[in-house]
């Protein structure tokens, strides 16, 4: 079976083209949700609880910290982090743009929300 064109992506183009923070790219299959996401320097990603799902995030570029229960983790192009489900975290921007992608079980309504989106 051939790969839907939708579950590509050239990440170095997409990240030409994007200027603003949020969701760049988002594809759901039947068992995963993948997000490349950019953040600006000094934005975050407020302190949140997942209860239900692991969270895969792997930065790509830029810097930041991840808070995951009051712990503080320096993140960097090629740091990939595990956050397990139930965890408080959140994530800001030290150095951007920060580019990471997120990878967790399929559920709907999870895309992180940003201030010009709500």
């Amino acid at each position: 079976m051939p790969l839907p064109p939708e579950n590509l992506i050239d990440v170095a183009a997409a990240l030409r083209g994007a200027q603003a923070s949020g969701p760049i790219w988002s594809v759901n299959s039947e068992q995963l949700n993948v997000n490349l996401v950019r953040l600006a320097s000094g934005e975050e990603i407020a302190e949140h609880v997942n209860a239900e799902l692991d969270v895969l995030l792997v930065a790509l570029e830029g810097a930041g910290e991840l808070r995951v229960d009051g712990e503080v983790v320096q993140l960097g192009a090629g740091i990939a982090a595990l956050i397990p489900a139930g965890s408080a975290r959140g994530l800001r921007c030290t150095r951007g743009p920060l580019v990471y992608i997120t990878c967790h079980r399929r559920r709907p309504g999870l895309m992180p929300t940003f201030p010009a989106q709500r």
